[in-house]
């Protein structure tokens, strides 16, 4: 099933994408419990939809995550589709995003490469 299918109201939805942004978690209070709720981008190419995360399922999901969502539901919140597992969905992570230490990393040779062409148009301004 492709997200640019999906319409409101449809219910047994299986969707695969990947998390292209997390917002900040928000609180409240419900009978008495503390709930967390908090909305991601999730993307499969086909197009976008915001993805609704509950409680344990925020501590799950990071940008770059590819997830699977089985059983899910589509409803409507200020005029915007949204994707939610309700009460009988399930939120799977297939594949992890890259840890932070590889993205260090990629950021530590891009200045490597940045100081190299500071170096070598410095020498190519003294040549001429």
């Amino acid at each position: 099933m492709k997200i640019s299918e999906l319409s409101v109201g449809q219910g047994n939805v299986n969707v695969e994408a990947k998390v292209k942004s997390v917002e900040p978690e928000r609180t409240f209070n419900k009978f008495g419990r503390e709930i967390r709720v908090t909305n991601a981008i999730i993307s499969d190419g086909s197009g976008e939809i915001k993805l609704t995360l509950w409680n344990t399922d925020i501590d799950k999901v990071k940008v770059g995550d590819k997830v699977k969502i089985s059983n899910g539901y589509v409803n409507e919140f200020k005029d915007e589709k949204q994707l939610t597992t309700g009460k009988f969905g399930k939120l799977e992570i297939l594949g992890k995003s890259k840890s932070e230490e590889p993205a260090e990393k990629e950021f530590e040779e891009e200045q490597e490469i940045d100081k190299e062409s500071e170096e070598q148009a410095e020498e190519e301004l003294v040549e001429e």
